[in-house]
């Protein structure tokens, strides 16, 4: 059995942060769990959505088999509640939850949050043994693929990035015979899978906090494989997050090939927005347009309905000008035009180009 189905979801309404452009100094009025200011809980409003998200993801067809997550704080708090419920009514059904093992949470570093290119470095995620703490529910076997760049991402990075990840996501699955998987991350991830699955790269698809959406594999992709009893293929590489703390396992497999990209030298030099989409790889597994988008970004089961919409405006990275100011690329250079810069009212900024407060 092949994969069939990708549900993805954008974490919950959270608490926000602001970030000083011209330090790369990252604050937070509340206290995160992981102490990190760009790691925040979810907001009471979001411990809503997330419960609501749960009821609903329980009857969705196919049924989720497989749950991956960025390893964020507000990304496992949304699935958590899904992930438990599950196991409960597993639990219930077969009298021993060992008898048919349950999904964990797969922490995933590729669905980690976008930051825009920058000279300083950006926040990363907590260490897997402190995340384990607040969500036991974490694999702790599971083999990640890379973490994006601490400097940060261009657009074009940005989506050379997701198709590797969800090219490991659905290797993966074909191999262990999971039918539906889902997917927690963030906004531009969420958009950046909608246009690497359908191969629509021009397209703003939907993000709202908690919405679901559905890709399905088109049948010319579907590609029978051996079921994976469990052994991980390829060479297993750590890179660090915070010394001494226990790391995400990341895989740089020999067996699944990385995307191809011109020069080794740098991890994260993925210009490569337009892949070779008549490779037998590429084919194989349906990236850049084997996929049908059957929900985009649905919210009819949550009761405030669509809500903290986003989409891109510019590559949001820093650049270094004359007098080593530091200015966000999509801005003008004087602080008058920027304070007027045109803004959607329903899609907030990922950080705001005067006061550098976060999208929530």
């Amino acid at each position: 059995m092949s994969l069939e189905v990708i549900y993805v979801t954008r974490h919950g309404f959270r608490s926000p942060w602001s970030v000083d452009p011209s330090t790369g100094n990252y604050t937070a009025s509340i206290r995160s769990p992981t102490k990190l200011p760009t790691d925040p809980a979810l907001a009471s409003h979001g411990v809503e959505q997330a419960n609501e998200l749960a009821t609903h993801l329980l009857g969705v067809n196919p049924p989720i088999e497989q749950v991956y997550s960025s390893p964020y704080y507000r990304c496992m708090q949304t699935i958590q509640p899904f992930v438990r419920s599950l196991r409960r009514i597993q639990t219930q059904s077969f009298g021993n939850v060992s008898v048919k093992s349950p999904p964990g949470i797969r922490v995933e570093l590729g669905l980690s949050e976008w930051y825009g290119l920058a000279p300083f470095e950006h926040p990363s995620s907590a260490p897997l043994d402190e995340l384990q703490s607040f969500f036991p529910e974490i694999d702790v076997d599971y083999t990640s693929s890379p973490a994006p760049s601490r400097h940060g991402e261009s657009l074009p990075q940005l989506h050379d990035r997701v198709a590797k990840v969800i090219d490991h996501i659905i290797r993966r699955s074909d191999r262990e015979g999971h039918k539906a998987v889902l997917v927690c991350t963030h906004a531009a991830v969420v958009i950046a899978l909608g246009r690497v699955l359908t191969g629509q790269m021009e397209t703003d698809f939907g993000a709202f906090t908690c919405g679901l959406s559905k890709y399905k594999r088109q049948a010319s992709n579907n590609v029978q494989l051996p079921v994976d009893s469990g052994n991980k293929a390829g060479t297993k590489a750590t890179v660090p997050v915070f010394g001494g703390e226990r790391k995400i396992k990341e895989t740089r497999s020999q067996v699944q090939p990385q995307l191809d990209h011109a020069g080794d030298a740098d991890p994260y030099p993925h210009d490569s927005r337009w892949p070779d989409v008549g490779s037998p790889r590429i084919s194989e597994i349906g990236l850049y347009g084997g996929w049908t988008c059957e929900l985009d970004s649905d919210c009819s089961f949550l009761s405030g309905g669509e809500e903290r919409g986003w989409k891109f405006s510019g590559d949001e990275s820093f650049l270094e000008t004359e007098g080593n100011s530091l200015w966000r690329s999509n801005q003008s250079s004087t602080l008058s035009t920027a304070v007027n810069r045109p803004r959607i009212e329903s899609h907030d900024s990922h950080i705001s180009p005067v006061v550098g407060t976060s999208k929530l």
